[in-house]
């Protein structure tokens, strides 16, 4: 049976991604709501994950959220122009472009970009958490994985999140993908009984608890760091052989990482 090459390739992928979770992969770079600094680009906008997918990084992270008529969105904060979105409908929100004249991207927008010519790419989906009630956030995490599914592309995304309520409302419905915590506040034993698969904290975690490292390691935690743009905190993370990197900065983050080996 003669086999394609876009069947090769998808399979290459995906064979990647399990292979970064079993932590094969060190000091993958993840761009931090895309790679938008260099070229000056909105955050989290389609063009900065495009970007990212072209730089052939391994990870790209982007923020979700869900509108008052339950679109799912791409945005970091809670406001956008000023519009809480929770309470605000897509429709009001999109009146208001993004920098580089692109609207609002909703979920199923961002995702069907990121698996276009993406070879190579791990879409880093952070759901945050509600500022309305705990439970309108775990529904929104729900919906987004669905949605993810339905599209086919849960192989090449893994999940992280501040709210830990959310990280174990997706375990109940998917044994098998990535999580990994944001807040800073459990050790890599602690997330490893909930089934959490990483740790994912601001740098500055692992340097006042350095023994989390060597936890993590020893557990088969993944361990990745928030975020790292100066060149300093980038060679100590490097040194230290984290699984992920997420930064500002990949251009700088792949230069350091070229000049350590």
């Amino acid at each position: 049976m003669k086999i394609s090459n876009e069947f090769k390739v998808s399979l290459l992928f995906m064979l990647t991604v399990i292979f970064q979770s079993c932590e094969v992969e060190k000091n993958a770079i993840v761009a931090h709501r895309g790679a938008w600094k260099k070229n000056n680009l909105p955050e989290n906008s389609i063009a900065s994950l495009r970007h990212a997918i072209d730089l052939k990084l391994p990870g790209s992270e982007f923020d979700v959220w869900r509108t008052a008529d339950d679109s799912l969105v791409i945005n970091h904060d809670a406001h956008y122009n000023k519009l809480l979105i929770e309470e605000t409908n897509y429709a009001d929100l999109i009146k208001f472009k993004l920098s580089n004249g692109e609207k609002l991207p909703r979920l199923h927008e961002y995702i069907t970009e990121g698996k276009r010519n993406n070879k190579h790419t791990l879409l880093v989906c952070e759901i945050k958490p509600s500022q309305l009630s705990k439970e309108r956030g775990k529904k929104t995490a729900l919906k987004t994985v669905e949605i993810i599914k339905k599209l086919h592309a849960d192989k090449i995304t893994c999940y992280i999140s501040f709210d830990y309520e959310i990280l174990k409302q997706i375990r109940e419905v998917d044994q098998k993908t990535v999580l990994q915590y944001l807040e800073g506040n459990k050790s890599p034993k602690e997330v490893k009984l909930d089934k959490i698969s990483g740790v994912d904290y601001h740098f500055s975690v692992f340097k006042k608890h350095p023994e989390w490292v060597k936890e993590a390691k020893d557990n088969k935690v993944i361990l990745n760091a928030w975020t790292v743009n100066e060149a300093s905190d980038m060679d100590w993370i490097i040194e230290q052989k984290f699984n992920y990197i997420t930064t500002n900065e990949p251009e700088l983050l792949k230069e350091r990482i070229k000049e350590k080996k």
